[in-house]
């Protein structure tokens, strides 16, 4: 890669807040948009040259935002909820977030009750025809107490993520003023420069979504122009397969170079794909632990990425810790890994540490939360063609498992739980942090 198309070192963090969230807003990190916007040129052109991933500043609505476009969109994306063990939000959210910005559009302060009157009416005229889900939020002789509180829990936790990302305010706790039947009188603020900045792909209308299978939704909505969304059945050029290595590489916490079924030549394993690889990853700040067949990319400042493993002390965490351990010390450290064998292995660990995992009845419960915990991490890839079987990724090897025990205190018989965490020598444990490999 060309000297001049390095980040500026003051430019850093602002990309890798762009990496992570796709935004930056003044009220929320005005140090990193006040120098994103003071540069944004340079930082626009790195990523488009670099990524081809489009940058806008919108300095009226004080919002500088990355379009990550991706044909190969990861399917564990999208805008998290806090509120259960299911971060993504559902389709009913979704839904939502779009009708409630369209109702705030036209009226940019509402009462949370007008809002919820005026997304309901919409809904009823179009559910019938299947285009939209019914949406009854007080309960009926035909709408039961558990639908319509769920309905209100779902408008409530779209609200949140328009809340999250700076499209919208509210005055009072959402939670408590749509719990019950007669919403409270909590009013909704939205600013409508920040609704004009929430469209980053074409009409799905021009793309005619409908008459794609649905397997090429992703592309349509990716593409560039109306011209580009049409299926090409040629093989992709030396620029779309670089773009499409880089891209798994930034904005993924593991690459394979073979990864694409599509290219004819391995990107990442020629000399110039390499050697321009890593700079875009060093430009950002991240760090790369190469192998032949493998890419495991680290974030040392906890910013570019949401994935946070191994940190935290969750009993998932220390199962997916636990399993991980396993992994490479298996006699075929390639073969599969089934849902019976976690359990098992969990239950042998329990045998030795009862209080371990203690809130867990079933050890499959606990084995399914492992493998998400690996599966977002890229050490573990669920085999589509069989359920609750899984494939160790190259990954493994790059990590090494240390039990941290302490001595149990006096007159106890019972040892203490394991607390498994990542060994790096010399550093303590970091998102994606793996233990010495080949390093480039």
């Amino acid at each position: 890669m060309n000297e001049p198309l390095l980040l500026d070192a003051d430019l850093r963090e602002s990309a890798q807040l762009l990496m992570a969230s796709g935004r930056l807003r003044l009220e929320s990190d005005p140090e990193q948009y006040r120098a994103a916007l003071k540069d944004h040129q340079a930082l626009a052109e790195f990523f488009r040259t670099e990524l081809n991933w489009p940058l806008e500043v919108h300095e009226v609505a004080g919002l500088i935002r990355l379009h990550k476009r991706r044909s190969d969109a990861p399917a564990d994306r999208g805008p998290r909820l806090v509120r259960d063990r299911k971060p993504l939000a559902g389709t009913l959210v979704m839904i939502l977030i779009s009708l409630a910005c369209e109702q705030l559009w036209r009226r940019p302060r509402m009462g949370v009750r007008e809002l919820m009157q005026a997304i309901a009416q919409v809904c009823a005229a179009e559910s019938a025809d299947g285009r939209l889900p019914r949406f009854p939020v007080v309960t009926s002789q035909e709408v039961s107490k558990k639908e319509a509180r769920h309905n209100r829990q779902s408008l409530a936790d779209a609200l949140k993520v328009l809340v999250a990302e700076g499209t919208i305010t509210v005055d009072a706790d959402l939670d408590r003023a749509l719990a019950d039947d007669e919403a409270g009188d909590l009013v909704v603020t939205a600013s409508r420069d920040r609704l004009a900045t929430k469209f980053s792909s074409l009409s799905p209308t021009l793309l005619q979504l409908d008459d794609l299978p649905p397997d090429q939704h992703t592309a349509a909505l990716s593409a560039d122009s109306l011209l580009d969304h049409e299926p090409s059945s040629s093989a992709p050029t030396l620029e779309q397969r670089r773009l499409n290595a880089i891209r798994r590489l930034v904005d993924d916490p593991g690459s394979d170079p073979l990864e694409d079924p599509t290219d004819t030549t391995a990107y990442l394993h020629t000399l110039t794909g390499r050697e321009r690889a890593l700079n875009v990853v060093a430009a950002i700040g991240l760090t790369a632990t190469v192998r032949r067949d493998w890419w495991q990319v680290t974030d040392p400042t906890g910013q570019a990425s949401g994935i946070d493993f191994p940190h935290g002390r969750r009993m998932e965490r220390q199962a997916a810790l636990a399993l991980l351990a396993t992994l490479p010390d298996r006699d075929d450290p390639v073969a599969a890994v089934t849902l019976t064998d976690i359990a098992d292995l969990f239950t042998q660990l329990r045998a030795r540490q009862p209080r371990w995992a203690a809130s867990y009845d079933r050890m499959t419960t606990l084995a399914r939360a492992a493998t998400r915990e690996l599966t977002s991490a890229g050490l573990l890839k669920a085999d589509p063609s069989a359920r609750d079987q899984w494939w160790p990724t190259p990954g493994v090897h790059l990590w090494r498992i240390r039990v941290h025990q302490p001595d149990p205190p006096p007159g106890s018989q019972t040892p203490l739980p394991q607390q498994p965490a990542a060994d790096h020598p010399g550093e303590q444990p970091s998102p994606h942090t793996p233990s010495p490999g080949e390093h480039a």
